[in-house]
């Protein structure tokens, strides 16, 4: 199949830079992304086959989660090549366009959101905050039931025990998750809260109760990080991802703006938003934590 008969995927858009893309960098189908230029932005782009993602096969494609996620990892990896040599705004999981005119009505559409976003980002980047109330260890078993070797009253006083000393873990996981998003919230530019994962799901051990992100800047990342690392409580758990490219934060500037055609959503993830380029664009939800 020739580039012309397939269709463009869209990775990102940024301002023109100096230089180039790392050497090895690859997308989707292990091909290497290509940049579009328009005015005063750039397109980070790819050709995709039409049989994976034009609108139809892609609402398929989408409930198929080991396809999503070897496709989440090839977005996100042209995300991080970018990151290294400039500012991108990354968009949507599948934002894909017909052909490379497309692409540039796309950046055309959007040109005033993506500007404004872009000047917001700059210098900024992503770090993600999970907080998990964990049971003791003594308590994650269920207590013994009466009639092994202890009486009914000492089995109903284990379980009064138990329930209390979740109860407190809770109640610690709830205080450090509002005192922490607070200070945290401080200390950077922006914040989100998304929502809690599901253990059945991430196979995390805990619950998490705090799922959030938090736009920094770079050189105030190192007391960010600090801040986080010095957070503890007995049986809660604090978890710092990143540095991130700003997923979150893509649709800091265009809170207004019409959503485009999704399709649905098959994992949790961050969403970023961007201008539609007429019928010729279609997207799913943006997918940074599922290739990670």
């Amino acid at each position: 199949m020739s580039t012309t008969d397939r269709l463009r995927y869209v990775y990102a858009v940024t301002r023109p830079f100096d230089g180039v893309l790392p050497e090895g960098a690859r997308g989707i189908g292990g091909e290497p992304p290509r940049l579009l230029r328009h005015g005063d932005l750039v397109a980070v782009t790819g050709a995709v086959a039409p049989e994976d993602f034009d609108e139809a096969p892609l609402r398929a494609r989408l409930e198929d989660l080991d396809w999503l996620a070897d496709t989440a990892r090839a977005h996100d990896a042209v995300i991080a090549a970018l990151s290294t040599v400039t500012c991108p705004l990354p968009l949507r999981l599948a934002t894909v366009c017909r052909d490379d005119s497309g692409v540039r009505r796309l950046v055309e559409d959007g040109h005033d959101r993506f500007v404004r976003a872009l000047e917001r980002l700059d210098g900024r980047v992503e770090w993600g905050v999970k907080v998990y109330a964990e049971p003791a260890a003594e308590e994650e078993a269920e207590p013994a039931a009466a009639g092994t070797g202890s009486s009914g009253r000492d089995y109903l006083r284990r379980r009064l025990h138990a329930r209390r000393s979740r109860e407190g873990d809770w109640e610690r996981a709830d205080a450090l998750c509002r005192r922490l998003h607070g200070e945290l919230s401080r200390h950077a530019e922006a914040g989100t809260v998304h929502r809690p994962q599901d253990a059945r799901l991430s196979g995390v051990p805990g619950v998490n109760v705090l799922n959030a992100a938090y736009l920094v800047d770079r050189e105030r990342s190192e007391e960010f990080v600090e801040l986080v690392e010095a957070a503890s409580e007995p049986g809660v758990r604090v978890e710092l991802t990143g540095p991130w490219a700003p997923y979150s934060f893509a649709g800091i500037a265009d809170e207004e703006a019409p959503a485009a055609h999704e399709a649905p959503a098959a994992h949790e993830a961050p969403a970023a938003h961007e201008a539609p380029a007429a019928h010729e664009v279609h997207e799913a939800p943006a997918a940074q934590e599922a290739g990670r």
